[in-house]
């Protein structure tokens, strides 16, 4: 059996947008690949499978415990259920019901995004309520403790560019405050590269996706303290069962796991390196001006950011969309003339495309 874009009539992609949902998110390594062709090949015990991968991982990075998930967003949903249920097993059979009267979930303002769905949605199916704290523009320790209520179950921190970043207390501020009046914090670390670094800050919860920064397949990985990981994998009888994950992604994400702990992620200096020969040759099209930025959130990422000066910058966005292949490239500040382009996923014969391209529109 032939496997190809035109099979489906698809277009081919090439993902200068960075690790993206609507784009698959990441390309997986054949060490991942042969995992989860062993775990589509086998059966398993899946609740075993569940906790000893969960063991296996945890003592990888640290932790007391951990949970795969299908998703980041799994995490969150899953994450707050389980703290307000708090391993009640008449909750993951109701876990909407009225008996259960703490269920605020308190978070920054400006973390209450929207990253494809609204974080909002997703602390809702898990039963919990938002509360915000501070302004848009920015939240202190202090502002959050003043919303803190009898009827907070947990702090939500959202670890991610799509956040404000001005003004903002910081995990371990949140961490502080969630150990002061012995709440859980909960951090929603996405598209973190960085597998300890929350935890050690003091989260009791820390939620990535398996697919982002990790490039493992769809999945979501939930680490921390034992006993709210137990409460995590028992929402599989509740809500949880609606987010289940495979076998093979359980296998494939653990594997990932090991190899990015093993070999890392391309380093800043290998992105700058790459960027300076693609941004030199978009330099010499008229009409654009390429400058090299780091991620806005600060992580160790570099990007193209091209202001297009004669003509909109959503209208080159969507004439990039257009062909097959289809560019796809970062559009969060087309509003103010430039397009970003990231990339990580990018080879050199797809940057010499994206020129070509360029040039033609221009």
């Amino acid at each position: 059996m032939t496997i190809s874009y035109d099979k489906f009539g698809l277009k081919e992609v090439i993902n200068a947008s960075g690790k993206m949902t609507i784009l698959g998110v990441s390309k997986v390594a054949e060490n991942v690949l042969t995992a989860q062709r062993f775990g589509g090949e086998h059966f398993f015990e899946m609740s075993e499978l569940s906790s000893q991968t969960g063991a296996y991982l945890a003592k990888l990075l640290e932790v007391e415990d951990a949970q795969i998930v299908s998703s980041a967003s799994a995490g969150i949903a899953q994450s707050v259920a389980a703290i307000i249920g708090e391993g009640s097993v008449y909750h993951a059979y109701h876990p909407y019901t009225d008996r259960i009267k703490k269920r605020e979930i308190l978070l920054p303002k400006g973390h209450n995004v929207d990253y494809g769905t609204p974080v909002e949605v997703m602390v809702n199916l898990g039963g919990g309520q938002v509360v915000e704290a501070g302004y848009a523009n920015g939240c202190s320790a202090e502002q959050m403790e003043m919303m803190i209520t009898e009827n907070t179950a947990a702090i939500l921190y959202i670890k991610s560019h799509h956040t404000v970043q001005k003004s903002m207390l910081t995990v371990a501020e949140a961490a502080a405050v969630a150990e002061k009046y012995q709440v859980p914090l909960i951090v929603d670390a996405a598209a973190e590269e960085d597998l300890y670094r929350y935890s050690k800050a003091g989260a009791d919860l820390v939620i990535y996706s398996g697919a982002k920064a990790i490039e493992g397949p769809s999945s979501g990985l939930v680490i921390g303290r034992k006993k709210y990981i137990e409460w995590v994998r028992l929402q599989g009888k509740g809500i949880g069962r609606a987010m289940k994950i495979g076998k093979e992604n359980i296998l494939g994400l653990t594997q990932a796991v090991e190899d990015r702990l093993e070999h890392g992620s391309e380093t800043g200096d290998s992105m700058k390196e790459r960027l300076t020969p693609f941004i030199e040759a978009l330099n010499q099209i008229d009409g654009l001006k390429a400058t090299m930025v780091q991620d806005g959130a600060g992580r160790d990422i570099y990007r193209a950011s091209v202001k297009v000066l004669d003509q909109s910058a959503k209208a080159v966005i969507a004439a990039l969309k257009a062909e097959d292949p289809a560019i796809y490239t970062r559009e969060y500040q087309a509003n103010n003339g430039i397009i970003e382009f990231d990339i990580r996923a990018v080879n050199e014969r797809e940057m010499e495309k994206i020129i070509t391209r360029l040039k033609e529109i221009m």
